[in-house]
């Protein structure tokens, strides 16, 4: 690998940064913006990110238009809000029916269009126009957006379904439908992005990952995806390599990073690579992200810590016998350690004296590897791909009734959103549930609010019960009441102290919140500053946690524990 310089690198007019949140793709496009625009190159930064934070980078107010940053006079900044661009999306969908369908309808409607996909094509909706302005195209030399389409967006809004009057017709169809009900006449303009980002003279996909396993399987997941659509320009950025180790805890990282390098999925061996060090302070402010990608770095001052006394997870699980506890999810987004947890959760309840089922979708062989002794503990193994394929083939059976061939395709194409497997994987979940009597149940890998909501309006609007499988799984309707019972059911979210995890967790938490069901208690995993390393990156690094453990502190009212880091290979272990 490469150290990362795009003065080095004869770098596209348009440039997309994706990855796997938290990987740092606002931290390296921020920088490569910052050194296009040094050396006298005309630069647009476009953020259509969720969890994006420009404004604290740039330190200054920006909006959905073009911003001068002061002390960069070749450099612009657009940050668009796509949460509520999604409001403004969804309301021009629903608005017109208010009064016209009756109340069921519309809620079911409102709840189709909160999820994730929406949020993507609201921002995709905010960044084509970008893409396809006359002006800007003429007046930069570089475009860069921080936060790519995925596959899965790109591939529905290719499809001829996306443009045909069955949209109108079906304003409440599968989870993705409805969100494209709202492109109206934008058909011209979605083609004419989407032909940029397939054209490799022009454009180029940066895919930032972290030099971790789960991090680099997220990275070949997306190259995968936008492969199939001929989207072959790429080139990979690995992010926050660590180059020295002098105490325990750095040599643990630096073996881990190499070892997960070296076994990096072979897919992704023929992608140019480039690597930037994991550096000591946060990307904030114009100092610090010039500073980024240059060779020469500051001398860092190791920050000594103090040692505070965190809650640790076995606090959590005390309260949850205290309160018997029947049903817990650990909850987060990908990579913060749910699997981990979830097993640690049920070790602690064993040892309590608790009979305990642990149901998960992470692969059989880790869990033995991770859980040799499983004396006390059901583990109840769930097929994620077989459960996946057995609902679609379902979905997709009843559907060929009554669809013609280009609908079909559009339906087969909803079927591989994230909701529709979450939907699948929560049946088998509630199919162990059912079955499972005078057990604790701890469920690894949980269905966000979003799609609990999904299942319970399907209970109640029979339009939604005909757009689905047709039926809903008794399992299920008995499920649901009792996801929705304090005195039984908890999820845990599961964050790690960084921006985005935890932005995201908020998320999460106010999903559930409309899904009423009780998330009482967070949990900071993988801990830096709980190690009290002394090495003088990473003491530095941990310093800077603390900011965001008080804000889980203060989300969470005080009901909150801190577990501290440990390697991935040991992650599932019980400490």
């Amino acid at each position: 690998m490469d150290l990362y310089d795009p003065s080095d690198l004869n770098l596209t007019k348009y440039l997309f940064f994706t990855g796997k949140g938290g990987v740092g793709k606002t931290s390296v496009a921020c920088a490569t913006a910052m050194n296009m625009a040094d050396r006298g190159q005309k630069v647009m930064l476009v953020s259509t990110d969720p969890a994006s934070n420009l404004q604290d980078v740039f330190q200054m107010e920006l909006t959905n238009k073009p911003t001068p940053i002061t002390g960069i006079p070749n450099l612009s900044v657009a940050n668009f809000d796509p949460v509520t661009a999604a409001a403004e999306y969804r309301e021009g969908i629903v608005g017109p029916y208010r009064g016209v369908l009756p109340d069921s309808a519309i809620e079911n409607m409102e709840e189709q269009l909160s999820g994730s996909c929406t949020v993507e094509i609201a921002s995709f909706n905010e960044f084509a126009n970008f893409l396809t302005d006359q002006t800007i195209e003429e007046n930069y030399d570089h475009i860069i957006f921080d936060t790519a389409p995925t596959g899965h967006t790109l591939r529905m809004l290719q499809l001829p379904s996306a443009w045909n009057d069955y949209l109108d017709e079906n304003t409440t169809g599968v989870s993705c439908l409805g969100q494209l009900s709202g492109l109206g006449d934008k058909k011209q303009m979605y083609e004419h992005a989407v032909e940029t980002l397939n054209d490799g003279k022009t454009t180029t996909i940066v895919i930032v990952s972290r030099p971790q396993r789960a991090s680099l399987i997220e990275s070949k997941r997306a190259y995968t995806e936008l492969e199939k659509l001929n989207i072959d320009h790429h080139i990979l950025i690995i992010n926050g390599i660590l180059e020295e180790a002098d105490d325990d805890v750095s040599q643990e990282i630096f073996h881990q990073q190499q070892y997960d390098l070296k076994n990096i999925p072979e897919i992704l061996h023929h992608l140019k690579t480039f690597y930037v060090p994991l550096r000591p302070y946060n990307v904030m402010g114009v100092k610090n992200i010039r500073t980024l990608l240059n060779q020469q770095q500051p001398k860092v001052a190791p920050m000594p810590a103090e040692k505070l006394d965190f809650k640790n997870l076995q606090d959590i699980v005390d309260d949850y016998i205290k309160t018997n506890k029947k049903i817990i999810f650990t909850m987060g987004k990908g990579g913060v350690g749910k699997t981990a947890v979830a097993i640690k959760i049920a070790k602690k309840f064993v040892a309590a004296g608790k009979k305990v089922r642990l149901a998960t979708t992470d692969p059989a062989d880790h869990i033995d590897l991770y859980l040799p002794d499983k004396t006390g503990i059901t583990v109840s193994h769930i097929d994620e791909q077989k459960e996946l394929a057995d609902y679609q083939n379902e979905v997709i059976s009843k559907a060929r009734k009554s669809m013609d061939d280009d609908n079909l395709d559009y339906v087969k194409e909803d079927l591989r959103s994230p909701c529709t497997q979450e939907i699948a994987v929560f049946r088998a979940f509630a199919r162990i549930v059912d079955q499972s009597q005078d057990e604790i149940v701890v469920i690894d890998t949980a269905p966000t609010g979003h799609t609990l909501l999904l299942l319970e309006s399907t209970q109640n609007y029979a339009h939604e019960v005909q757009r689905s499988s047709g039926e809903v799984p008794e399992s299920i309707q008995k499920l649901l009441p009792r996801l929705q019972d304090q005195q039984q059911t908890e999820v845990l979210t599961v964050t790690l102290p960084e921006t985005t995890p935890i932005y995201e967790s908020v998320r999460l938490n106010q999903d559930l919140d409309r899904a009423k069901i009780a998330h009482t208690w967070w949990l900071v995993n993988q801990s830096m500053y709980a190690t009290q390393t002394t090495n003088d990156i990473l003491s530095v690094r941990a310093s800077e946690e603390l900011e965001w453990i008080e804000k889980v502190a203060d989300i969470s009212q005080g009901n909150y524990a801190v577990e501290q880091w440990v390697p991935d290979f040991e992650q599932n272990m019980v400490h």
